[in-house]
């Protein structure tokens, strides 16, 4: 094996350091308590809704910080930043108290951070959910086939209580029920 064979460095370990600097000079720069040699960092590959994550391991009294590389790949690197800072609020968090939201405590310590309460989203969904009423303007999107999705008919719009229909992005299709989910799902077949 020549020098440096084994030894490359991946997008992921890119990831890591970036984040890893990133949050000693946030924390260097702010008046927030966080011991960084309590985190621990690493990369999903799978992640297609959330940038971050954040897992308490009580019994270890360590977080995890999980970063989505598809986001990575997405954002420009203030937007990422500003989910580091994001994960490092929840670790924060955690570490003080046991448990981290996103309610008024989280929301304080994230405008000390500019971090965002919230990320746009980095992957197009699969679904498309819309309220059927006409002066109602409710929608939300979805990326896997949850129950809402699965079963409209057994939930309503988010806003204003009415029935809502569920679109295939890729393909435009609809349906209101459980049934004409599955008739969708045989329809478009590998599509799906």
């Amino acid at each position: 094996m020549t020098e440096g064979e084994g030894s490359r460095l991946t997008i992921d370990d890119e990831i890591i350091a970036r984040a890893r600097i990133h949050a000693r000079d946030v924390l260097a720069d702010a008046d927030f308590e966080l011991d960084l040699s309590a985190l621990e960092w690493t990369v999903s590959t799978r992640a297609k809704r959330r940038a971050g994550a954040c897992r308490w391991h009580a019994d270890r009294e360590t977080a995890t910080v999980i970063l989505a590389r598809r986001a990575y790949d997405r954002y420009d690197w203030p937007e990422f930043a500003g989910i580091v800072r994001h994960e490092l609020v929840h670790a924060w968090e955690f570490r003080r108290f046991g448990e981290s939201g996103h309610g008024p405590r989280f929301r304080e310590r994230a405008a000390e951070l500019d971090a965002p309460r919230h990320c746009r989203s980095f992957t197009e969904p699969r679904y498309v959910l819309r309220c059927l009423a006409a002066d109602c303007d409710w929608t939300a999107q979805r990326h896997r086939a949850s129950k809402p999705v699965r079963s409209p008919d057994g939930y309503r719009c988010g806003n204003c209580g009415a029935a809502y229909e569920v679109e295939h992005a890729a393909s435009g299709r609809t349906w209101t029920t459980a049934s004409e989910f599955g008739g969708a799902k045989a329809a478009l077949g590998d599509e799906w």
